[in-house]
């Protein structure tokens, strides 16, 4: 009797209007939910009733079942894409555009040789690993954009990685349409947009990184929108599984590139908004502020991890030194297999009186403090004097005229004593330069290029009254690390001129031809920057009291290797990112497929990549210019009705329903904001630009677009509903509902007869 009881009672659920109604509102994913947690509760009462059997003297067996779905749209949309990818990939057998820079990372990869990007590696160490699998020995010469393959590259698989990426956002923005709340037929629209994108499938055929951060940064957003719907339920596996998940993928999309950056941005936006929501419900404070802890420690915390781990990996597999390595600090160089480390591992640890050193500009451009016999001009162009003393410069080049001898002012023998007078933090010391024997002086005398600084020059007597002013303080800024005392390579220092409290530092600027077109050296009162900071980097002991012999000393000077100056992970870590925000930014140069942020949006200047040298067959970056310009009008579209209803609004017209105001409100969130995010940072930047700097902002801007279009078509079907129930009143045959009588009153005046009794 009970099991009838129940049948009953489904079966007055399943009939029932209000059941109805609800289901019809869901997504179809929670349509899929309901029906697999039906399938579930049929499964648990099976097995209920067969161990009841048991019980009774019948044999128990046991129930298991899994359940698969596969979306056939999502799949097609994916082959599609492979197949749109991966055709003919191979071709052309020519370098590519980006592919001349990117292929040789993948290059030094193969030869575990370090190189210097001012991006992050995810996306390199993707297209590594299949080159490596597909045997390349990474010898191939990537010189310049149109060059042929030899038979020793594998290029398939140098460009499966972004091709193959390229074929997943297809497929992901389908379903990222899908969970936002858009219709199938909306969500096919998208994928096909992106399908048929000529921009989009340019970018995923070459090796070159847009295809993997698009798909890391969408995917990202999807899994933030699935954690959104799992409030009902925090804590659950798929709350959790969907917030990690979400986060790895925006750390990858920003470990792919920077401007990946923006996607974080957006997601952290979308977590905010979701946060803020639940401040309405009825949840306690201690509720609240847990689950605020909980999504901001797993968040920020799988994103440091996968971060910081992709770096790990980075600095571990390149661990031999190679030609970028000069624009990293000198223990950085020196912790690298062979290159400066061949030359620095066997000198003496201790700076003392008498140590013969080069002094190289620790932060910023790779130079050495040079001096050579060529003096000031009397007078500069604008007019103003000079000391006419011997210049000193910062030259980017190794050369004899860099090394200087540390000395004491009491002391004037230079050969190095036993046991050695180490140079300890505070000490007063004097610089001499090696071939001329001159002292760094500085003065009140204004600097060439930078006349707020002082003039940094070698003292040259000319029996005038401007008498030497050659004394410096060192001061060990990093001494809490590696003590009091002054260290070859791991000490970073500051000199302060004793008489004027000034700092010597690398302004960065250029002399003219009576420099040789070397850098400044000048002296600033400001001392803490990052210019004044200093590090020895070669180092040996002045043996010879002899000024000849020692000239000779210093230009066969040759280090014998010992053992290798080790940094630890972090210290690598936090050196190289400094290289990479704030040291390689690049400059405003002219390219004649350079392009301004407001030329994208209509696609006025796309970019050569390719043009073969036998024919005009070419590759060219531009868009599909009906997606492209619809897409812009599509922007400008949803921007005036977003004002319009919130005009109206303002003074109570509701045009939309709740739901669909809703539905318009989410994706301006998501695609409006997304967009905007990843399109008006580039009015800010200072450096060359092209047009596939606008690929990621296209992309939301297409979704904001396919979105837009299901808006317009919901409003234009729900006025033609109304107008077509309009006519029957004509009629009379038509039984209607009483909100459909309510919404035929288009003015208050209309007095339409209304049964309460009747739905």
């Amino acid at each position: 009797m009970r099991r009838k009881k129940n049948k009953s009672k489904i079966k007055q659920n399943e009939g029932s209007p209000t059941q109805e109604r609800v289901e019809e509102n869901k997504y179809p994913c929670e349509i899929n939910q309901s029906q697999n947690n039906a399938n579930k509760n049929v499964i648990n009462k099976a097995a209920d009733d067969k161990d009841g059997a048991s019980l009774n003297g019948g044999k128990q067996k046991k129930m298991f079942r899994i359940n698969f779905e596969i979306d056939i749209l999502s799949v097609s949309l994916f082959i599609c894409g492979l197949v749109t990818r991966m055709y003919k990939l191979e071709e052309p057998r020519n370098i590519v555009f980006d592919e001349l820079h990117y292929g040789k990372y993948i290059s030094l990869y193969m030869k575990n040789t370090f190189f210097f990007d001012s991006h992050p590696p995810l996306g390199k160490q993707l297209v590594a690993s299949v080159a490596y699998l597909a045997g390349f020995d990474g010898q191939f010469k990537f010189d310049k954009i149109g060059s042929p393959y030899n038979d020793s590259v594998p290029l398939i698989a140098l460009r499966f990685i972004p091709a193959f990426f390229g074929s997943l956002i297809i497929p992901t923005t389908y379903h990222l349409m899908l969970e936002i709340g858009l219709s199938q037929w909306t969500s096919l629209l998208a994928a096909l947009l992106f399908l048929f994108d000529n921009a989009l499938l340019t970018q995923s055929r070459f090796i070159l990184m847009e295809s993997i951060l698009l798909f890391f940064s969408l995917f990202g957003i999807l899994c933030f929108l699935k954690f959104q719907k799992q409030s009902q339920k925090p804590y659950g596996f798929f709350w959790f599984f969907w917030l990690i998940l979400g986060s790895s993928s925006l750390t990858c999309a920003l470990s792919v590139k920077y401007v990946g950056f923006y996607s974080c941005c957006l997601g952290a936006a979308m977590l905010t908004v979701h946060f803020w929501k639940l401040l309405a419900t009825n949840l306690s404070d201690a509720q609240l502020f847990l689950r605020f802890c909980m999504q901001s420690i797993i968040s920020i915390g799988i994103a440091v991890a996968v971060y910081v781990s992709i770096f790990y990996v980075h600095l571990n597999a390149l661990y031999k030194a190679g030609p970028h390595d000069s624009i990293m600090t000198s223990a950085f160089q020196a912790s690298l297999e062979g290159g400066l480390a061949s030359i620095t591992k066997g000198q003496p640890l201790l700076v003392a009186h008498g140590s013969q050193i080069t002094l190289r500009h620790s932060h910023g451009r790779t130079c050495w403090l040079h001096s050579h016999n060529a003096v000031y001009p009397i007078r500069y162009p604008d007019k103003r004097g000079s000391s006419h003393q011997q210049q000193v410069t910062c030259y980017s080049f190794k050369d004899v005229n860099n090394w200087w001898i540390v000395k004491r002012p009491d002391k004037n023998d230079l050969v190095v004593e036993q046991p050695v007078d180490a140079i300890k933090h505070g000490d007063i010391v004097q610089l001499v330069h090696g071939i001329t024997s001159r002292a760094l002086n500085t003065h009140d005398v204004a600097a060439p290029m930078s006349p707020q600084c002082q003039e940094v020059s070698c003292y040259i007597d000319y029996n005038i009254s401007m008498p030497a002013q050659n004394l410096w303080r060192v001061e060990i800024i990093n001494r809490e690390q590696n003590g009091d005392v002054w260290h070859t390579i791991q000490s970073l220092v500051r000199f302060i001129h004793v008489d004027s409290n000034t700092a010597l530092k690398f302004t960065g600027r250029q002399l003219p031809d009576w420099g040789f077109y070397q850098h400044e050296i000048a002296a600033d009162r400001v001392i803490n920057q990052d210019d004044t900071v200093w590090n020895v980097e070669e180092h040996r002991y002045t043996k010879s009291a002899d000024q000849k012999e020692r000239e000779r000393d210093l230009v066969t000077a040759e280090m014998i290797p010992t053992s290798a100056t080790k940094l630890t992970f972090w210290e690598k870590f936090f050196e190289l990112h400094y290289k990479m925000l704030f040291v390689n930014a690049d400059s405003v140069q002219s390219h004649m497929y350079s392009s301004d942020p407001l030329e994208w949006p209509l696609m006025s200047r796309g970019i050569a990549y390719w043009v073969s040298s036998s024919s005009n067959a070419q590759i060219h970056l531009l868009g599909n210019i009906v997606i492209w310009y619809s897409a812009t009008f599509g922007l400008l579209l949803y921007s005036v009705l977003l004002v319009f209803y919130l005009l109206r609004r303002r003074r109570l017209c509701y045009d939309l329903d709740e739901k669909n105001w809703n539905q318009f409100k989410l994706v301006g969130q998501v695609f409006l904001t997304g967009y905007l995010f990843h399109y008006l940072p580039y009015f800010f930047i200072e450096r060359t630009l092209f047009l596939h700097h606008y690929i990621p902002a296209f992309v939301f801007k297409t979704l904001l677009l396919a979105a837009l279009m299901e808006h317009v078509y919901v409003i234009l079907s729900d006025v033609f509903k109304l107008r077509l129930v309009s006519s029957v009143i004509n009629y009379g045959m038509t039984d209607l509902k009483t909100s459909t009588i309510i919404n035929l009153r288009w003015k208050d005046t209309w007095d339409f007869i209304i049964h309460k009794n009747r739905n």
